[in-house]
């Protein structure tokens, strides 16, 4: 892996690095570079920004999801084709699983590909002291190379010289000065910011306002060689090989988009058209099922913000609750889990789970370990994995049902025999064989 990377990442959350990893990304474009963009840690709206400033697809990093091991793997499967990546944090740059030592850590990744990393500073409310800040990350682990400095929210030149004398004794570049700009607001609601597709003119301006900072406050030169200067790193590319894919008829499998369905990993259409699928995407706010669906995914998103409108597209839930009695293999992640209850907050949804789900105040965020509670078309009983939880919603069941996931605090999701709902999001290049399954059980259903 030769591919010029490097990492962006910053002390805490808020220190602007969204700003700064997309900016660089969309600014290296307009130089002239192809840029794949990444994201570390399982977020999925970040990349739809990436996707904005790239012009590909965005992609995650995220070791506890899919194994370590498949990290460099992964991200240079993701930069096919480009001549230089970004990579954006999350979190602090040494901030990873909770009762971990940094695992799934913006340095944790650093690490496995080798990257130079470019820190992020909130400057806003400090002179000086923002080089002892500068010093402490350096010293913190001497396995993570930061090579330079971006100083984000500078006030003004005088701010600037302040914090610049600071950082001079640590020996780190600075390689960017950036000032506040109130373009570069994005709307956010309550699980982050609002995705890009569903405001997309409003992205793409915050994108190119980004953009345009960067250019005129970065040197991107600087950064490019920082990116070039990125020592080769052994790995062989991950290749979406399904371990069971069959040749002859591809039956359809439906993929749930639009504003509503937002949330999947780029790996997971790959691995099912690699299995022998062929994936089409549908908008369950005005579609119907694409002719012949033999199979259908939903994915995550924000399914509370829009029940109203996907409980008046009648025709589909109908459509969904036949297709689903006559033994149509579904797979449900979140949004998709709320879309199969009966209903949404009032709303009228498919009804194929006897379960009502609603908001709640609170917050569930996290990495879960996993045990399939049953043995369905996609999972064995017993089968262990690990996936992410994002969620202010909770269901209530109506009767009972046999769960998707024992978990260490109690059961969670639903299945059927040929479906599988839950809250879980499971990153599918940890497990190869189940959207394999996924295709072999549409096949079964076409035929």
């Amino acid at each position: 892996m030769v591919i010029p990377r490097v990492v962006v990442a910053a002390p805490s959350s808020g220190a602007g690095k969204t700003t700064v990893a997309v900016g660089l990304m969309a600014a290296l474009r307009r130089a002239g570079h192809t840029v794949a963009g990444f994201k570390v840690g399982p977020d999925y709206i970040d990349p739809g920004f990436h996707a904005i400033a790239t012009g590909r697809p965005g992609r995650n990093l995220d070791p506890m999801l899919s194994g370590e091991e498949r990290i460099a793997p992964l991200f240079a499967h993701g930069s096919a084709g480009a001549d230089l990546a970004v990579v954006e944090g999350v979190m602090g740059l040494y901030d990873g699983a909770l009762g971990t030592e940094g695992f799934s850590s913006t340095a944790h990744v650093a690490k496995l590909l080798a990257a130079p990393v470019i820190l992020v500073v909130d400057a806003s409310a400090a002179g000086r002291s923002v080089g002892a800040v500068v010093q402490g990350f350096v010293a913190y682990d001497t396995e993570v190379r930061i090579v330079g400095v971006i100083l984000n929210k500078v006030g003004s030149d005088r701010h600037e010289a302040e914090v610049r004398a600071g950082v001079a004794p640590t020996g780190v570049p600075v390689l960017g000065v950036l000032r506040r700009d109130t373009r570069l607001t994005v709307p956010s609601r309550h699980l982050g910011l609002v995705p890009a597709g569903e405001q997309r003119t409003q992205a793409e301006d915050a994108v190119a306002a980004a953009a345009e900072l960067v250019h005129q406050g970065v040197d991107l030169e600087a950064v490019a060689a920082t990116a070039q200067a990125a020592p080769p790193r052994q790995t062989t590319p991950w290749i979406p090989n399904s371990p069971a894919a069959v040749l002859g008829r591809r039956p359809v499998i439906a993929v749930a988009g639009g504003p509503v369905f937002s949330f999947h990993y780029t790996e997971t259409t790959e691995l099912l058209t690699a299995a022998g699928a062929e994936v089409v995407t549908f908008d369950p706010l005005m579609d119907k099922l694409p002719e012949a669906t033999a199979g259908l995914y939903l994915g995550g998103g924000f399914p509370e913000l829009h029940a109203e409108a996907l409980s008046a597209n009648a025709g589909l839930r109908e459509q969904v609750a036949t297709a689903v009695s006559d033994g149509l293999p579904v797979i449900a992640e979140c949004a998709g889990l709320l879309y199969l209850c009966r209903e949404l907050d009032g709303h009228e949804m498919t009804g194929v789970l006897p379960a009502t789900a609603t908001m709640t105040p609170r917050l569930t965020l996290g990495y879960r370990t996993a045990v399939a509670a049953a043995t369905t078309a996609f999972f064995d009983e017993g089968r262990r994995v690990r996936g992410h939880e994002f969620h202010r919603t909770a269901i209530t069941l109506d009767q009972d049902v046999r769960p998707a996931w024992h978990l260490p605090t109690g059961t969670e999701g639903v299945t059927l025999p040929h479906v599988h709902a839950s809250y879980l999001h499971l990153h599918w290049t940890a497990t190869p064989d189940v959207p394999a399954r996924f295709v072999a059980a549409a096949r079964e259903y076409a035929g």
